[in-house]
């Protein structure tokens, strides 16, 4: 019988990706606003503890999975790098623009690429090549090093970049074998035991008003995951990537606007760069599989 193939509805995954974008810069914009009042590890930590309260339509899918030794291994180890991913991210907001921040983290997907390539055996083509040395180019425009300092906020976010990246490698690789609530279950659980210690060694006292905005970045952390994974149902990854972009334009006028940060034209060009590499990434991937499914024989 011939394939089945679910319908696209590129304006729905549109939307759906909109509505991400608004929840994570509302989430850098909260964590922004909250600064340097609370060391970066507790924030994180807070973040994480604050947002297990909607793991609990989770509770019976995890309770029902029987993980081997290999699957606790493996969430142990990605959310040991994603928790030290978390700190540097939430350090880096307080030392760099907004703009900043957004337009480097646009480095994960590369790393993922070079990640993919010496680690799950990913054939590393021209294509590809090419593609990762514009995104690093798009990074030297942001940083200009030489010409201006670069910052440990900087640091911090090529940092981040690289622990995310890791974290969504193991995150593939585990994708065959466990529900998609199973792995994002289990890495909500493990960051937050694993950002306890660090949280411990740094801990203040938070305030009730500390409290109620770090709720609210989990709040719009979580709706921004569940409405993204919404959009890569309705649409073609290469749909709704392009809007992620729109991220970068929310963050440079938030912060020129609310937080009173200079508009810097490289960080833009940076951001454009760096997207612009990793757009073509995605669609370059999706047209290889759409040839490949049109050469698997129908029956």
């Amino acid at each position: 019988m011939p394939r089945t193939v679910k319908p696209a509805h590129p304006l729905l995954g549109i939307f759906w990706m909109v509505v991400t974008g608004f929840c994570f810069v509302a989430v850098t914009a909260l964590v922004k606003y909250l600064g340097d009042t609370m060391p970066a590890a507790q924030s994180a930590f807070l973040r994480y503890l604050l947002g297990l309260v909607f793991l609990l339509p989770m509770i019976s899918s995890l309770r029902a999975v029987r993980l081997t030794p290999d699957n606790l291994r493996l969430f142990g180890v990605r959310g040991f790098l994603h928790a030290l991913g978390v700190i540097l991210w939430f350090y880096a907001m307080t030392q760099i623009p907004l703009a900043e921040v957004t337009a480097m983290n646009y480095l994960s997907p590369i790393y993922v690429t070079i990640g993919a390539a010496l680690f799950l055996g990913e054939r590393l083509a021209t294509r590809r090549i090419i593609a990762v040395l514009i995104a690093f180019l798009g990074a030297l425009i942001i940083l200009r090093p030489g010409v201006r300092e670069i910052s440990t906020g900087h640091l911090a976010m090529i940092g981040t970049a690289i622990f995310f990246a890791a974290s969504y490698l193991i995150a593939k690789r585990m994708s065959g074998q466990l529900s998609a609530a199973v792995v994002v279950g289990m890495l909500s659980i493990t960051v937050t035991i694993f950002l306890a210690p660090f949280a411990w060694l740094v801990w203040v006292t938070p305030s009730v008003t500390q409290l109620f905005w770090l709720f609210w970045v989990a709040a719009f952390a979580t709706a921004g995951h569940y409405t993204m994974t919404l959009a890569f149902a309705a649409a073609p990854v290469t749909v709704t990537q392009p809007v992620t972009f729109l991220q970068l334009v929310w963050a440079v006028a938030l912060g020129a606007l609310v937080f009173d940060e200079a508009l810097d034209g490289f960080v833009l060009l940076g951001g454009v760069v760096i997207m612009s590499s990793v757009i073509f990434i995605t669609w370059r991937e999706a047209v290889i599989r759409k040839q490949a499914r049109a050469r698997l024989p129908t029956v």
